[in-house]
């Protein structure tokens, strides 16, 4: 019974190699991935505050008035988790209508 003669595989020390080398990518990608979390956030509020200025020029077509506050937008116009950025600062509403985020300090 000669099953295993011409079968091709790895060998344990082909399949540890391989593993290390996995290893050495990840230790050396994962860290560089924790840096970008910032660049997230505020990528990502700024795309927030896009969307809220446009519901905030929408409420000043439907009533001639811009809000005086960004919490009159929740309902109708916004949804209330979309009255802070996802790094957890409050949009502010100027009183010329125009939505901004504070900048995070460094």
């Amino acid at each position: 019974m000669k099953f295993f003669k011409n079968q091709k595989g790895f060998t344990l020390i082909e399949m540890l190699i391989v593993l290390m080398i996995i290893s050495v990518l990840i230790i050396l990608i994962v860290p560089n991935l924790g840096d970008k979390s910032k660049e997230v956030n505020e990528t990502g509020c700024e795309a927030l505050v896009g969307l809220v200025q446009a519901q905030v020029d929408a409420y000043y077509i439907d009533t001639d008035a811009y809000p005086t506050t960004i919490s009159e937008l929740v309902g109708d116009y916004i949804t209330e988790d979309q009255k802070e950025c996802p790094d957890g600062t409050d949009l502010t509403l100027n009183s010329d209508g125009t939505v901004s985020a504070p900048i995070p300090n460094e």
